[in-house]
């Protein structure tokens, strides 16, 4: 076989291999999913009269609109958290040992806990965005281009903070420590233009919400599902989802490929 087709049907093989595991352990999966979905229903139905006079709306379906977008990154970022664990378990139980002394493709391994980990995330938003939809959202006036493009720009950000994820497991000494690692991507969308425009916020917290990966993302997402502006943000959060890939993917290689102590 060529290098090529050896890599991907090693992939292949490794990403069933992810996937089988998620559907045998759903806890850790709905665990996650929960505090996105617990965040939308809070922020709506406690404070979402309040909020949306804040943003000019006259009842909470503008505050709903408002806040789905956001709430759809993060739980990319809630989703991916489970990646990190996920390789964290493998590193430390001896598995990745065996796998060094089989004839599969080194690569491989990486590739089908990223690949299970964007599947995973992209199911995850449907099932939020379904709940979303429940309670009210709608975007009845994106087109179809503008649809096919929110959701590369969810798959991109999705594979961006999985390679991030795989790195921060690589380097934990144990799950535990990976969901602390990885703790930040559930915490950088609250310090972003989530659940309050930018404006809205201090002028001293203005930059700290406004250069991250999230807040150019959520503007450009609301840009194509709701028809708000979207400006310099689009090429903003394609350049952040590009450069954490790379970052993501150099570091978690160079990890990988080190030889164990």
């Amino acid at each position: 076989m060529s290098n090529l087709s050896l890599a991907v049907r090693d992939s292949s093989t490794m990403l069933r291999r992810n996937l089988l595991h998620a559907r045998r352990y759903p806890s850790l999966t709905l665990n996650l999913l929960l505090t996105p979905v617990m965040l939308l229903l809070l922020f709506v139905y406690i404070f979402g009269d309040t909020m949306s006079a804040g943003i000019g709306g006259k009842d909470r379906s503008a505050y709903i609109a408002y806040i789905v977008p956001g709430i759809l990154l993060m739980t990319i970022g809630s989703t991916v958290v489970g990646t990190a664990v996920s390789v964290s378990t493998d590193m430390n139980e001896g598995i990745i040992a065996r796998f060094r002394t089989m004839a599969i493709h080194r690569s491989s391994v990486l590739v089908g806990h990223v690949t299970g980990s964007v599947l995973q995330s992209v199911m995850s938003v449907v099932l939020v965005g379904a709940v979303g939809v429940a309670i009210g959202f709608r975007s009845a006036d994106a087109t179809a281009l503008e649809w096919l493009a929110a959701f590369g720009l969810l798959v991109l950000f999705a594979m961006a903070l999985t390679w991030i994820a795989v790195g921060m497991g690589l380097i934990s000494p144990n799950a535990e420590a990976a969901s602390n690692n990885a703790l930040p991507l559930i915490l950088l969308p609250l310090l972003s233009s989530a659940f309050v425009p930018l404006d809205a916020m201090p002028g001293w917290f203005q930059p700290i919400a406004e250069y991250q990966p999230f807040t150019p993302a959520i503007e450009t997402l609301r840009g194509l599902l709701l028809g708000t502006e979207i400006g310099h943000n689009g090429w903003l959060a394609v350049a952040w989802c590009l450069a954490l890939v790379v970052l993501g993917y150099f570091w978690s290689t160079s990890k990988f490929n080190r030889d164990p102590k």
